[in-house]
């Protein structure tokens, strides 16, 4: 399974990222491309840092089942998954070279990553193998979005 954690997956990530521009437009879901690009290093962000994350309630039934399912094969995340209200981005307008920049950025940090106590609201404690799959599919899924 890609992980973010293999420079070739990085690399691949990183030139799919160089493929998105200002006339990209959106395969399905309601974020145009600034705010994708936005999105997608923001949940990047949160991932390197030293978050304080706890599980709720709701993930502690469902979240480990869930995770699970997502990170048992190679296939992408489905079309609309749902968002931590935390990553919406309401601006429509931002600089997309900038927010590539990021981007792409935050994907080359993943090769020093040290967080082995993320914790995800929703999926709980993941561990490294974990983060990286996720990582992974969560860039792809937004790439997918728009065609990168």
């Amino acid at each position: 399974m890609k992980t973010v954690f293999d420079k070739m997956t990085r690399d691949e990530l990183i030139s799919r990222i160089d493929t998105i521009n200002e006339n990209s437009k959106n395969e399905w879901g309601k974020m145009n491309v600034y705010q994708a690009l936005k999105h997608c290093t923001l949940w990047d962000e949160w991932v390197q840092s030293d978050n304080n994350n706890k599980q709720v309630f709701i993930g502690r039934l469902f979240g480990r089942m869930a995770l699970k399912k997502i990170l048992k094969n190679d296939a992408p995340l489905a079309r609309n998954t749902p968002t931590l209200r935390e990553f919406k981005v309401k601006e429509t307008n931002g600089d997309i070279a900038s927010e590539k920049k990021k981007w792409i950025a935050l994907i080359n940090e993943y090769a020093h990553f040290s967080n082995s106590g993320f914790v995800h609201p929703f999926f709980g404690k993941m561990t490294k193998e974990q983060v990286g799959q996720m990582a992974y599919k969560h860039a792809d899924h937004h790439l997918r979005q728009f065609n990168g």
